[in-house]
């Protein structure tokens, strides 16, 4: 089989919806042990997967032709990226400017909080003055008792007083005032930050789109069809090539209601195909369906039940397809 593994390998995987032809061994569970064989025709089929592009745009160029062997990751095709370029760049100048931004946000903080500093030490300042012009007052007041000053003395001690005591309000005034503006400058370097945060998510968002743009295949397989040609634009989602995966082949095919019910996922099915029936490709049961097909909903008589087919699935090993996918 090694000697002629290539051959067998392009016939199955070169030659889809070939007609084959399967037997399966089925073990009824009779009470003499008999085993007998059930055999029924279907097709070669491989997982077809389709290349398309996420966002619509221009088809900048394909790389690969039809009927050419590629490999998982590889790149298959490229989009025209000139306008994401563009936002790309816009938004790089937008990052750059949400961060001047914040710098200068965290600048403003920083300056009232010096603001703060001043403020409060004009209040200290003020209210040692206010306290010396307090005890100034009294001591007048007590002196004025005793006659030994002027009125008029105790009325320029207790205006010195109360306008010190203004004084000393208006500098706490202004303290709450330059905390006030702390507070919105911190929130303004907040909102900066938040800024950065959301041109970052765009730029994010725009280099996955970059990335979307250079198509590459999902898994190994062969190029089957290119749907789109360069220089063409596509709608979001525009297939450009169609690939079969190489390494999922499987055959369908029906069986009647006797055979299909006495069959297990994983009982094992020999695949003999038209173009190369000298060949026999081991396989096994991989699906059969729950609902029958070729009879009507209601089924009343063993005669009319002989009618029902039953789709069923036999699976190639993976293991042997990548044992000669590369001969």
């Amino acid at each position: 089989m090694k000697k002629h593994g290539s051959v067998l390998f392009w016939v199955v995987l070169t030659v889809i919806f070939v007609g084959a032809a399967a037997s399966i061994w089925i073990y009824a569970g009779r009470d003499d042990g008999e085993e007998f064989l059930a055999s029924g025709n279907g097709r070669i089929e491989a997982v077809e997967i389709d290349i398309a592009a996420k966002s619509a745009g221009r088809i900048e160029e394909i790389l690969v032709d039809e009927g050419d062997f590629v490999t998982s990751g590889q790149v298959l095709a490229r989009m025209d990226t000139s306008i994401l370029d563009a936002q790309r760049k816009e938004a790089e100048a937008l990052l750059r400017q949400a961060e001047n931004a914040i710098e200068t946000a965290r600048y403003q903080v920083a300056q009232r909080l010096s603001e703060k500093d001043a403020a409060m030490a004009t209040v200290a300042q003020r209210q040692a003055k206010m306290e010396l012009a307090k005890k100034r007052l009294a001591r007048s007041e007590s002196l004025a008792d005793k006659r030994a000053i002027s009125v008029q003395r105790v009325e320029d001690d207790r205006s010195d007083y109360l306008e010190a005591q203004a004084l000393l309000h208006a500098s706490k005034a202004e303290v709450k005032a330059v905390e006030a503006a702390i507070a919105t400058a911190r929130s303004q370097v907040i909102g900066a930050e938040s800024n950065v945060e959301a041109v970052h998510a765009t730029l994010l968002r725009i280099k996955a789109n970059i990335d979307d743009a250079v198509l590459k295949a999902a898994r190994t397989g062969r190029v089957q069809y290119r749907v789109a040609q360069a220089g063409e634009v596509i709608a979001a989602g525009g297939h450009v090539l169609n690939m079969i995966d190489l390494a999922d082949i499987y055959m369908t095919f029906f069986l009647p209601t006797r055979a299909a019910g006495q069959i297990a996922i994983g009982t094992e099915v020999r695949l003999v195909l038209d173009p190369a029936p000298q060949y026999v490709i081991p396989a096994h049961i991989s699906y059969v369906s729950d609902v029958a097909q070729f009879t009507p909903k209601t089924v009343e008589t063993a005669i009319e039940r002989q009618k029902l087919m039953f789709r069923v699935k036999a699976q190639v090993a993976p293991e042997l397809v990548k044992k000669y996918i590369w001969l």
